[in-house]
């Protein structure tokens, strides 16, 4: 258990709405995979059940965000559902006042309501947004995203940048001719999920969106998904002369991004990442319901850190970022 004098700040949190468990989701439930099934009851309990559990293990507030689940719909459906789920999260958050905060979702599929949407739910008291990857292949450098960007700038609003699969046609040569099972899991959250957030990560640093709005923060989740260990070499082979860009790569992973964990609760891959990243932009998250809670808060207390820095990782990084 984590020190009881000092608060644990945790994102990364997931939840599920009514509106998308009445309509897209309404087969998660009834998935033959029982650790699916209970992910997907936890997922849609954002009440006392949870705030039980967080007393149980020490977290003392989650910062939620929806899905993964909305970023592959149409506009028709999405627009709607992301207004009913970020009105709900308000609802939420209000009953819970200093337990719970919210990212707000985002209406990828429709980028000219993506920073309207922002702009909303930042005055309504969330602390940024999260959007879970790609908009079927669309990726968040497309020009048409560059208003949302803006918005988030202007607005001082982070954005959690969490995984989704990689886009079909990638999936189909990279990870298919296994079994369903062993492709789905190298797909996802053994290996795919990651290096897709990566690149992801990389084409916004690469198509210049950090030189555009420099005060912009993203948060990575997963010890950086792999970045923190690449970034020695991207950054001897993507110098700014060839790149165009006004800084090295290291400049934007070190001063645009933030880094959690969300179930990499591994001592190597934490060692790797400060030999990067500075301790100012490290913060706990713990994946729930993907994770227990508990094991994300035992990581917190056996990480081979100072009493101070540990605080920073548990909540000052946090609530100076999400001024909390």
């Amino acid at each position: 258990m984590a020190d009881p004098r000092m608060r644990v700040v945790t994102m990364e949190e997931h939840f599920f709405s009514p509106a998308f468990v009445a309509g897209p989701g309404k087969d998660l439930k009834n998935s033959p995979n029982p650790n699916l099934v209970r992910t997907f009851e936890a997922s849609c309990e954002v009440g006392e059940k949870r705030i039980a559990l967080m007393d149980r293990d020490g977290v003392d507030v989650q910062i939620l965000s929806h899905g993964p689940g909305v970023e592959l719909l149409e506009a028709d459906v999405q627009v709607p559902l992301v207004r009913d789920t970020n009105d709900w999260l308000v609802e939420c958050c209000k009953r819970f006042p200093t337990r719970y905060y919210g990212f707000a979702t985002i209406p990828t599929a429709c980028p000219p309501e993506a920073p309207r949407e922002l702009e909303r739910m930042m005055k309504a008291g969330f602390k940024g947004s999260c959007i879970n990857g790609h908009q079927n292949g669309r990726y968040l450098d497309d020009p048409a995203y560059l208003p949302f960007f803006e918005a988030s700038e202007a607005l001082d609003a982070p954005l959690y940048l969490h995984p989704t699969p990689p886009p079909k046609a990638v999936s189909d040569v990279y990870y298919a001719g296994f079994s369903p099972t062993v492709s789905t899991v190298f797909a996802g959250a053994c290996w795919g999920w990651h290096i897709e957030t990566a690149v992801h990560a990389m084409r916004l640093v690469l198509a210049g969106v950090f030189d555009r709005f420099p005060k912009l923060q993203v948060v990575i989740g997963h010890t950086g998904e792999g970045l923190p260990f690449m970034m020695p070499r991207m950054e001897r082979m993507l110098r700014p002369e060839m790149t165009k860009l006004k800084h090295s790569i290291s400049h934007y992973l070190r001063n645009n991004f933030y880094y959690t964990f969300s179930g990499f609760n591994f001592i190597p891959n934490f060692q790797n990442m400060i030999t990067q990243i500075d301790m100012e932009r490290i913060m706990l998250s713990l994946d729930y319901p993907y994770q227990e809670m508990s094991w994300g808060v035992k990581f917190l207390d056996s990480l081979p850190v100072t009493p101070r820095q540990r605080r920073m990782i548990a909540c000052e990084n946090a609530d100076r970022l999400f001024k909390l």
